[in-house]
């Protein structure tokens, strides 16, 4: 399992994530823990969905376009 989620991906997840638990909580909704998802995948670096997908956000020497 390699990382597939760049920087500013995570950034994003994260600040989505946030915003959808929040947003549960203020509205006593479960549908706020769906904002798990990706926080986790920030958390971990990898998104499960990226990979049938062939999507990667991370910049290595292999894939960053200079």
């Amino acid at each position: 399992m390699t990382n597939n989620i760049g920087t500013i991906d995570r950034i994003i997840r994260i600040v989505i994530g946030s915003a959808i638990i929040i947003w549960g909580a203020m509205n006593n909704s479960l549908l706020g823990a769906i904002g798990l998802i990706p926080l986790l995948t920030a958390a971990i670096g990898w998104c499960p969905l990226y990979c049938p997908l062939k999507i990667n956000t991370t910049c290595n020497k292999d894939n960053c376009k200079k």
